[in-house]
This record gives structure tokens, C-alpha cells and sequence, in this order.
């Protein structure tokens, strides 16, 4: 008797485990269906991760999280501002006497590796160089070197280090912007990449001045520079943002990204004038694409409608985006930088109150809703 009891608990148990592995199935497929309701397009598909990265040590807090890169080994760096970017009772150990058991300013530069693991911290003031007041975005060269730009009141230069840490370089001197026609100094950066194949930096100069700066990436030297459709810079006061307007013949502030692509042209973000615009490496004018021209910035990574924007490169057209405002995995608050590994998967950085970054995981090349995808939670 007690083994045939035995029998039926076991056979019991067999058809609940089915039962939710049914259920299990169903609720997937009704989550993809909702998912891909109305008309899709192919995109990469993409998934948030809630888990990533894993907890800070030593009671560390992100700040402000401005850039984001990813390294060659495949290294996640961060940049973010703590000091501006927390309030007194987050930071309560930094207090004198302090005024909780939690927590401190993280170092600006936070590293990780794939799965979410601090790797490497750094940065601040130092001897030999002027840190930003405003540290915006960072940058891994095909070197290891790291570059840091700014975008504070004064911040009219460039750094440059080792991944360690160690200074090796500045560009400029904080204070000393003269305009978009400077040969020495810069006006608030934003971004800067360096060309494997030229040993060149291009900087996206900036919130102040209304340029791309290419100089060579050992001397420092300015070798070029221009400003909207390849024309020269020219500071003079546009007015308000118009989106009915004719575009404006110069860049409006910020210039806020710069990249060169594997075609081998440069991609510009024009953010105020919620274009892209996209160039020859001499500085030669190609095409420009408009993005919600009823708000006021554009990044590809939007932080005013707090989503991503999946854009054909061909033809600059948006076909998808992702993302909504809020504080949970997968929502944004202030999204401002985005970068992506060899796997494909993204990293987004927050500013503002969202002061984190976040890893979305690849999932291939598929059937997306057009327009807006919602909030990407996995299944």
C-alpha cells in the first residue's frame, strides 16, 4: 500500500512539473506574440539583464554615470560624476563625522568585465594635469590608452592615460577656451575616438564650441577640424531650436558623439538640431538624418523620450526603438551614453537621478515591433 502511494505522489508530481512547464510555454509564446504585435521589422533583439553589474564594494555609489565604453577585451569602462550627482544622505560615510554606516563616492572610472565584476578603479585629481570639472565622456584606443574629455564651465581640454591610471597627456588648458577656431584649446567635449588606422583622435567639441577636432593622437597637434556640412565653425548666436525651421548651417551645442565606422565614415550627433550627420574623414559633407524633431535631444540613445533608437545606417532611417522612463531594469532615467561589445550586446549609462548603467543582452537578429518595443524584460 505504501509503495503504491509511493507511486502515485511520484506520478502526481510528474504531472504538475508538466502542468508548469505548459504553462510555462504558453505564457513565452504569449509574451513574444505581444511583443511582435502589429507590423516588425528585423532588428537585433535585445533583452535587459537585472542582474548586471554586480554590487559596488566598499560602499561605492555611482554618480551622475556619463560614458561608457567597451575595451578590446571586451572590458566595460564608465565614467560618472559623484560629486555633483549625490545627495548629502547617500554619501553619509563621506561626512565629517560621518552620519550613516552607508555610503561614499565611487572613483570616477568603474571597469567591468562581462559578467559584472569590478575589474579596475581610478581617477580624480592628480599631479602634472587639471582633472574636468566636468567629466564627460571616456574612451579606450587601440593602444589601451584612455582618453577623458569635459564638459564643466572650464573644461577646455583633453586627457590622456594608461589604463592603470597613469597620466601621459593633456590637450588644452582648463579656462582657456578662444572658440571654435582655436588651434590649441577645445570648448567642453563631449567625446573623442581615435583611428586605429590614422593614429588620429576625433573630438566632438562640444557643449561650447560647435565642432569636430581631429588631431594626431602621440603630439596632440590639430591637424583639422569643421563644423556642420563640412563647413567652418562659426560661434555666432543661432537663436532658439525652430524644428519647422531649415536646418541650421552650423552645429547647435552640444556636438555630442563622434565615431568613425567600418565603412570608413564619420557619424556625428548634432544634438540640439536632433540630427546625425555623417562625414568623410577630411571633413567632406555625405548625408544627415533627423530624429524626433519635436524634441530636444538625440543621441541614439534619446534622454529626453528615454529610449534607444534602432537606426538603419544605409539610409539613417529609424525603424524600432526600446526603453521607457522609470527606475526598473530596462527603463531609463536620463540615458545618455551607449556602447556595445563584440557579442553585440549594449551598455546605457544614466545622468541625473539614474546614476547606473545597464547591460542589455543580444538575442539576434529578428522580428521586432516597429515604432516603440516597450520596456525589453526577458522572457
Amino acid at each position: 500500500m505504501k509503495s503504491a502511494e509511493r507511486k502515485r505522489n511520484v506520478y502526481i508530481g510528474a504531472a504538475f512539473v508538466s502542468a508548469i512547464v505548459a504553462l510555462a510555454a504558453c505564457q513565452a509564446l504569449l509574451e513574444n506574440r505581444a511583443a511582435t504585435s502589429g507590423p516588425t521589422v528585423q532588428a537585433p533583439m535585445f533583452e535587459v539583464d537585472p542582474l548586471w553589474p554586480k554590487p559596488l564594494p566598499n560602499h561605492w555609489l555611482f554618480g551622475w554615470t556619463i560614458g561608457v565604453w567597451v575595451d578590446e577585451q571586451d572590458h566595460i569602462w564608465t565614467i560618472h560624476r559623484g560629486a555633483g550627482g549625490l545627495h548629502v544622505n547617500e554619501k553619509g560615510l563621506e561626512q565629517n563625522p560621518p552620519i550613516s554606516e552607508c555610503c561614499r563616492t565611487a572613483p570616477p572610472i568603474l571597469v567591468f568585465d562581462q559578467a559584472g565584476n569590478l575589474v579596475r578603479s581610478w581617477g580624480g585629481p592628480g599631479p602634472g594635469y587639471e582633472w574636468p570639472e566636468g567629466a564627460h565622456g571616456v574612451h579606450v584606443d587601440y593602444k589601451g590608452n584612455v582618453w577623458l574629455g569635459g564638459n564643466g564651465k572650464g573644461d577646455s581640454h583633453v586627457l590622456k592615460f594608461t589604463k592603470e591610471g597613469k597620466f601621459l597627456m593633456q590637450l588644452g588648458r582648463y579656462g582657456k577656451n578662444a572658440g571654435s577656431n582655436d588651434l590649441e584649446n577645445f570648448g567642453r567635449v563631449a567625446k573623442i575616438w581615435v583611428d586605429p588606422k590614422t593614429n588620429e583622435a576625433y573630438i566632438a567639441d562640444g557643449y561650447l564650441n560647435k565642432r569636430i577636432a581631429v588631431v594626431d593622437a602621440d603630439t596632440g597637434k590639430m591637424k583639422r577640424y569643421w563644423g556642420a556640412y563640412g563647413n567652418k565653425p562659426d560661434d555666432a548666436p543661432m537663436g532658439n531650436y525652430d524644428p519647422k525651421a531649415p536646418p541650421a548651417k552650423q552645429f547647435r551645442n552640444p556636438v555630442h558623439c563622434v565615431e568613425r565606422s567600418n565603412d570608413g565614415l564619420v557619424y556625428v550627433c548634432d544634438r540640439q538640431a536632433d540630427r546625425v550627420q555623417v562625414f568623410r574623414p577630411d571633413g567632406t559633407f555625405v548625408k544627415e538624418g533627423f530624429y524626433a524633431k519635436e524634441t530636444r535631444f538625440i543621441f541614439l540613445a534619446d534622454g529626453q523620450n528615454e529610449k534607444v533608437r534602432i537606426i538603419l545606417r544605409e539610409t539613417l532611417e529609424e525603424i524600432s526603438n526600446f526603453g521607457d522612463g522609470g527606475r526598473q531594469p530596462g527603463q531609463f532615467y536620463g540615458v545618455h551614453s551607449i556602447a556595445s561589445d563584440s557579442k553585440g550586446n549594449l551598455y546605457t549609462t544614466e545622468t541625473y537621478e539614474g546614476k547606473r548603467v545597464q547591460k542589455f543582452v543580444y538575442k539576434g537578429i529578428g522580428a521586432v515591433r516597429a515604432g516603440e518595443q516597450g520596456v525589453l524584460w526577458p522572457r
